[in-house]
């Protein structure tokens, strides 16, 4: 019953450890040279993009409700 009990544990925690590492987060990041955002699903290791705001987000669908509203990404 322990052994069962451990490998199930052992399971889950696998499950869950891959999944965390697959989810996906969009950036709303703005372009420095074009003043442009945009929205991508890594996280810019360039310097020529910054993350706007918080701009972090869990879906694309909550990134592109809150560019909409950037002050940044606006004007």
């Amino acid at each position: 019953m322990k052994k069962l009990l451990l490998s199930g544990a052992v399971v889950a925690f696998t499950v869950t450890s891959a999944f965390a590492q697959t989810a996906t987060e969009y950036y709303v990041v703005r372009d420095a040279s074009t003043k442009k955002c945009t929205i991508v699903d890594k996280k810019p290791t360039t310097t020529t993009t910054t993350v706007v705001d918080n701009g972090v987000f869990k879906t694309r669908t909550e990134a592109e409700t809150s560019m909409k509203t950037m002050k940044v990404c606006t004007d």
